[in-house]
Order: C-alpha cells, then structure tokens, then sequence
C-alpha cells in the first residue's frame, strides 16, 4: 500500500523522468545538426571536386592549344627557310624537321580531340551530379531546419516539465528530498515495487525488516530503502 508521502515520492519520479529525457533529446539535436552540417559539407566538396576536374581538363585543352600554335609557327618557318635553300643536304635537313614538327602536330591534334571529348563527358556527368548534389544539400537543409523546430518545441515541452518538477517538490520535507536526490543522482527509477521481498531496482532481497515497513508497518512514518542499492521501495499489493 502506498503512502501518502511515497504516492508523492512517485510523482516527482514521474515528472523528473520527463525531464530528463526532454535534456538528453534536446542534447542529442545539436549533435545531429553536425553530422547533417558533416553530410552537406561533404556533398558542397563532391560538386568542387567534379568542377575542379572540368577546370583542369579546359587548362589541359589550353595548353595543347598553345603548343599546337608554337609547332604551327615554327612549321611555317621551318617551310619558308626550305623554299629558300640552295643546298641539298639543308633542304633535307628542314624537310625532316618539317616531317616531325608535322608529327608532333598530329598527335598534339589528337590529345586535343580525347581533352575535348573528355570535357564534353565530364559537362553531362558534372551536370546530373550536380542537380543531384544540390538536391541532398536541400533535403539535409530541411532537415537542419525541421531539428532546429524540434529543439525549439523540446525547450518550451522542458520549461513546462521542469515547472511540473519543481512543484512536485514543494510537498516533500527535505529528508525526503535529500533521501531522493541522493539516489536520483545515480540514476533513476528511485521508487520501486517490490516483487517478492525483492527490489524492483536491483532484484535483489531485501531484509525482513525492510519488507515489514514497505507493507506499511512501521508507525514512525519511516521509508523502506533497499540496503543494497539504496532504492525507496514499497509493497505493491
């Protein structure tokens, strides 16, 4: 049988509860916020490394296309101080470096056309990617915000739980309080039934003694404690 000061005991178990569990959800939203903020970060990184990827390929392109203006010019030349030579062997000579400058162009060319194509490539991939990339960021976004409501709403659900707390205090003597905040300091439940002359907290036996004012024999308005855990405990009849 409760008392009625246990029946008190009870209710401020219950509303302490609330509270706690309200902080560790309000504590756990700024930890999920990072991870979120972690997964946009990551996708923001995936789009610059595919742009950095397409930035490199058009500098590539660039470059090819300098040294294939350079071999042009030094092919003209190399053509005009031929048209312009007397001697055989200063014709051959200039003919074979106009056949490998020609060479070097070619392949230049063909370098040219696989940067070319490769960019082309990488502007389709870079685009689906990107409208994908930039769909998960908004959807992480929402989610940022949906959790940022929800702390807001776990703050003001807290203050109302916190008030219930505090008022559910207010009718316990100060033993009892201490006798409750000693043992709520270690973790809750610390009002539990017992079950067979056992400890609902710790499920282990409690004296004979203690059984005895648990079933509310004690006249001295004494409260059962388990002498192992330090639980109040009480008959559930």
């Amino acid at each position: 049988m409760l008392t009625p000061v246990l029946e008190k005991v009870l209710i401020l178990q219950d509303r302490d509860a609330r509270r706690r569990g309200l902080e560790a959800q309000i504590k756990a939203v700024p930890v999920e916020i990072d991870l979120v903020e972690q997964k946009i970060a990551s996708e923001k990184a995936a789009i610059e490394v595919a742009r950095t990827g397409l930035k490199d390929l058009e500098i590539k392109k660039k470059l090819i296309e300098t040294e294939i203006g350079s071999a042009e010019d030094t092919l003209g030349k190399y053509k005009t101080q031929q048209s312009q030579v007397r001697k055989n062997d200063e014709y051959q000579a200039l003919g074979h470096e106009i056949a490998g400058t020609e060479a070097a162009i070619s392949n230049l060319e063909g370098q040219e056309l696989e940067v070319m194509f490769a960019i082309d490539e990488g502007k389709k991939k870079f685009a689906a990617a990107e409208v994908e990339l930039k769909q998960n960021i908004a959807g992480h976004q929402g989610r940022i915000a949906m959790l940022r409501e929800r702390e807001t709403s776990l703050r003001a659900e807290h203050e109302r739980v916190q008030a219930e707390f505090n008022a559910a205090r207010s009718p316990l003597d100060e033993t009892t309080l201490r006798l409750y905040d000693r043992q709520a300091a270690r973790a809750l439940p610390v009002c539990v039934p017992l079950h067979d002359g056992k400890c609902g907290g710790c499920h282990l036996k409690v004296s004979s003694e203690i059984e005895s004012v648990a079933r509310g024999r004690s006249t001295d308005g004494k409260l059962a404690a388990c002498e192992q855990c330090g639980r109040l405990v009480y008959w559930e009849s």
